[in-house]
């Protein structure tokens, strides 16, 4: 799941995600690292304005991350 990747794009904490749902950070943890129902999945989407799909998918065909040496963007491309 995107999640992490989520978060990190609108800009807040998953203790703030957990706040809006009205759990526990504990609790989403667990349904984070688990099999989360649809019910949860529909309550993240919902806490994150993002649809259940988007949770899923990637964003485009490519991934970017920093280099952890210099700090440039590297972008890898999926074949």
């Amino acid at each position: 799941m995107r999640v992490k990747e989520l978060l990190k794009e609108k800009g807040i904490t998953a203790k703030e995600l957990a706040g809006r749902m009205n759990i526990s950070e504990g609790a989403l943890s667990l349904s984070l690292s688990g099999n989360p129902t649809l019910e949860r999945l529909n309550q993240i989407a919902s806490a994150l304005n993002v649809s259940v799909a988007e949770l899923f998918e990637p964003q485009n065909e490519s991934t970017s991350l920093h280099c952890p040496h210099c700090g440039k963007l590297i972008t890898l491309k999926a074949e």
